[in-house]
């Protein structure tokens, strides 16, 4: 089994941003977690992150032609990206949408996700572990 796990904006900032809504883990910290439990299962993973669109984008095309499924920490284009919507629509390979914090538990513009309607499901507010129990959905 391959699965990709993207991250979009922002979240190259794991461990300075905000660590009162996002902890004080790095990104690269989760990665190397996530790669530990992932060869417990003998998964291998791939890591993306990006700040444009447009990259995030042609990730999701990518993983078409060989990933068994996708992690997905959108960001703040969750609630904006008509395009990354688009784009996990085109491609047959399940999405799942994580988030660090409780969305629905923060200011009312993130309560919208463009996204989970067309995700095989969505995990948030379990902190880093979102990403454990996505990869655990996964393997499911």
């Amino acid at each position: 089994m391959k699965i990709l796990v993207l991250n979009g904006p922002n979240l190259n900032l794991l461990g300075v941003r905000e660590p009162s809504i996002y902890g004080d883990f790095t990104l690269d910290s989760i990665n190397k977690e996530l790669t530990e439990k992932a060869k417990l299962q003998n998964v291998e993973l791939s890591f993306f992150q990006s700040n444009i669109e447009g990259e995030l984008v042609d990730a999701l095309h990518t993983a078409m032609l060989g990933f068994d499924g996708v992690i997905f920490n959108a960001g703040g284009y969750t609630h904006t990206s008509v395009a990354i919507r688009d784009a996990i629509s085109a491609i047959k390979t399940p999405v799942i949408e994580v988030h660090i914090s409780n969305v629905h538990a923060r200011e009312e513009f993130r309560h919208t996700s463009m996204l989970s309607s067309v995700c095989v499901g969505v995990i948030c507010g379990f902190g880093k572990n979102s990403y454990f129990l996505a990869l655990q959905a996964l393997l499911d």
